[in-house]
Order: C-alpha cells, then sequence, then structure tokens
C-alpha cells in the first residue's frame, strides 16, 4: 500500500472519530497497526493531523466563535464567561501534557493500551448513562467555574491513548448535570485550544524527526480530516440527542475485545 493512501486512509478514520466518544488516538494506532505504519514519526503524524478536525469546528461553528469573540469586544458577560470556560478547562491539559509528555509519546505506541481501554470505556459510558438523570446546566455561558475546571480535569484521563478525549470531557460533563447537547459542544469547543496546543507542542518536540515527505504526509492526513470532521461534527450532535451514547460504548467494547483478541494472537 502507498504511503498516501495510508495517509488519506488514516486522515478518514481520524475525521470520523475526532468529535465521537470512540477514541481518534486509539483508533489511527491500531489502523497504524495493521498497515504497518509505526515509528517515531508516526506519533507526530497521528497527533497533527487532529488539527484538520478542530479547523472543522471551527467553520462548523463559525458564527458561535464570531458572535463570542465581539461580544469579549463588546464586553458582553455571557462572552466573557463563555471564552472564561473554554480556556479554565484547556488550562489542566496544558499543564499536564506539558509535564507528562514522554509518557504520553510512550503510551501512543502501545495498541495494547488501546483495546484495554476501548473496552473499559465502553462500560463506563453505559453505567454513566444510567446514572446521569438531573440537569443543573443548559449552556456554556452559564457553567460555574467549578464545573469547567472539573471537566478541564476529566480531559487529562483522555492522555491515556484509547479513552477518548470527547467521551471523557462529554460523560465528566454529563456527571456534573451538563445537559447533553451543552456536554456535547463544549467538548468540540475545548478540543480547539487542547488539540492545537497538542498538535504544535507535538511538531516542535519531534522536529528533528520529521522529514519533508513526512510533513507532506501530514498536510495529507490532514486536509482529509478536515472534509471528513466537518461532515460528522453537526450529524453527531443530532445523534447523540435522538440515541444517546449507547450505541458508541457498545462499539467500542466490540472493537475493543476484537483488536484484543488480534494483539493477542498474532
Amino acid at each position: 500500500m502507498s504511503d498516501i493512501v495510508t495517509y488519506i486512509i488514516l486522515g478518514i478514520i481520524e475525521g470520523l472519530t475526532e468529535f465521537l466518544p470512540v477514541s481518534s488516538t486509539g483508533h489511527l494506532i491500531l489502523a497504524g497497526e495493521l498497515l504497518g505504519f509505526t515509528g517515531e514519526s508516526s506519533v507526530a503524524f497521528k497527533v497533527a493531523i487532529q488539527l484538520g478536525a478542530i479547523l472543522a469546528v471551527l467553520v462548523a461553528y463559525w458564527w458561535r466563535f464570531w458572535g463570542v469573540g465581539m461580544g469579549v469586544l463588546r464586553g458582553e458577560r455571557e462572552a466573557i464567561w463563555f471564552t472564561r470556560n473554554i480556556l479554565i478547562g484547556f488550562l489542566p491539559a496544558m499543564l499536564i501534557g506539558a509535564v507528562a509528555y514522554e509518557g504520553i509519546r510512550q503510551l501512543i505506541q502501545s495498541p495494547m493500551t488501546v483495546a484495554v481501554a476501548l473496552i473499559v470505556g465502553g462500560i463506563a459510558i453505559l453505567l454513566i448513562e444510567r446514572m446521569v438523570k438531573t440537569v443543573k446546566v443548559e449552556r456554556i455561558e452559564t457553567m460555574p467555574l467549578p464545573t469547567a475546571v472539573a471537566i478541564g480535569l476529566v480531559q487529562c484521563i483522555a492522555m491515556i491513548p484509547g479513552v477518548s478525549r470527547s467521551g471523557a470531557t462529554i460523560m465528566g460533563a454529563l456527571l456534573m448535570g451538563v445537559e447533553r447537547k451543552t456536554a456535547a459542544e463544549f467538548s468540540f469547543f475545548l478540543a480547539v485550544p487542547t488539540m492545537a496546543g497538542a498538535t504544535v507542542y507535538s511538531l516542535y518536540k519531534d522536529r528533528d524527526l520529521l522529514s519533508f515527505d513526512d510533513l507532506s504526509g501530514i498536510a495529507i492526513g490532514l486536509a482529509v480530516s478536515f472534509v471528513v470532521a466537518l461532515l460528522v461534527v453537526k450529524a453527531f450532535v443530532k445523534v447523540v440527542g435522538r440515541f444517546g451514547f449507547a450505541p458508541f460504548a457498545w462499539y467500542r467494547i466490540i472493537v475493543g475485545v476484537a483488536a484484543l483478541a488480534w494483539l493477542m494472537g498474532r
């Protein structure tokens, strides 16, 4: 299989899974194993192409970001609180990610960790779906500061590949009484500074490992993930509103069990 086809396949997988609670990084790691796309430079690729999905959020919700930006300039309280909650939620991941980067990098090369995390995470989603009943927060603008901080801390669990950043933040938000759609959108918006920061930091740390071909591959994967994620991000909110998160939980468990069986038997 040619490198370009591999980049396109991984870009599609990233775009499909970044905003679903199924772990995009986990899927990229398992797909990389299947396609033989492993090694030091592949780690930077798997992190960097997530920027394409983040750009899709900016495009899909451009009106929301524009309105918040204009509101902040005008000193509107709700726009300022929205911005505060996103930045505060991002802070734990920024600090812990910088300190634990090398450990995270090693985990990104561990498909067995992904398989186990997919199964455990699927079971956790099923349990949380049954537990959550009371809604206390219906808008990001009215989310209390402690809730934003707590969700930001929960997001850090997703540094273990296979956990899912969106899954951790959405489930954490639900446990804290955030309404389903609001929880999903907060996860989308929180991804913007989180994944942008992770991409820039990863490319900087791995700059000596990357060749021109590596950067060209990242550009291809990033472009493909952008297009696919743009189609997925709004559809996900509709699916969640109708079916909840249980379908994604069962999907995680099935993929995790299959991956575990494959890894142990090869």
